[in-house]
């Protein structure tokens, strides 16, 4: 992880698939995309959010804006393991994405117990930001799961990923602690993501439209936050949302 890229800008799109969309769109697509340098890899994740869930009930309300803060390793990490802080933000469908690499034992320093950064940067000063204007912000959620990423031959900008075994928990919140939790998806199913900077390439999307796979809003820290008892709640307008 010694070279990274930092700074994201593109279209993200989500799709829902059963195995045999998923056997038949790998097979189609040979010779168009290879996997990356990621392969497959288990990528574990935490959310941050305030007390009252304020950043996940606002994000499934669809505004045009919203952001989230979350800590990623490939992998089970510890102490000085590698890991991502990163800033992710939507704004009328483009995703703006920021982050920065530190050893796990500063990110918990710097996340959980808000000590400065040791390498202060443009990002971490966004973070600064972004903790400050929220607060009581902390650890909420973790996420687990096995990726498959490919990459565009001709087009190296795409990229396409598939998630499954995807494990929620909101106890534990700590990287280093091994992988478990609730299932999010039924067995066989795979969450795709299409990764790009502009246009979608067309022999991707005649394959999606031969397999008949539709776009998707799921999200995974969405999905378990309504499943959890945090999401058992009323909303402001007195509906059940969960």
């Amino acid at each position: 992880m010694s070279t990274y890229q930092s700074v994201f800008k593109r279209y993200e799109k989500k799709y829902m698939l059963n195995e045999e969309q998923y056997r038949h769109l790998l097979k189609r697509a040979a010779g168009k995309v290879k996997e990356d340098k990621f392969k497959q890899s288990r990528i574990n994740t935490i959310y941050f959010d305030t007390p009252d869930y304020h950043l996940i009930s606002a994000s499934l309300e669809k505004p045009l804006y919203k952001e989230k803060l979350r800590l990623r390793s490939y992998g089970t990490p510890h102490g000085h393991d590698q890991v991502f802080v990163e800033l992710k933000k939507k704004f009328q469908g483009v995703v703006y994405k920021r982050r920065t690499v530190m050893s796990l034992e500063e990110a918990v320093e710097y996340l959980y117990h808000r000590k400065p950064a040791r390498n202060a940067s443009q990002i971490t000063q966004e973070i600064d930001w972004f903790l400050k204007f929220y607060g009581e912000i902390g650890p909420a959620m973790y996420i687990s799961y096995e990726r498959l990423a490919l990459s565009g031959i001709e087009d190296p900008g795409l990229r396409i990923t598939f998630d499954q075994d995807i494990l929620w928990r909101q106890d534990e919140l700590d990287l280093s602690m091994a992988p478990w939790g609730r299932s999010l998806l039924v067995p066989g199913q795979r969450l795709m993501e299409i990764k790009i900077a502009g246009a979608m390439p067309l022999w991707l999307a005649h394959i999606l439209d031969e397999l008949a796979i539709y776009p998707s809003s799921f999200s995974k820290y969405g999905k378990a936050y309504l499943t959890s008892s945090a999401g058992q709640i009323l909303n402001k307008g007195g509906k059940i949302i969960a």
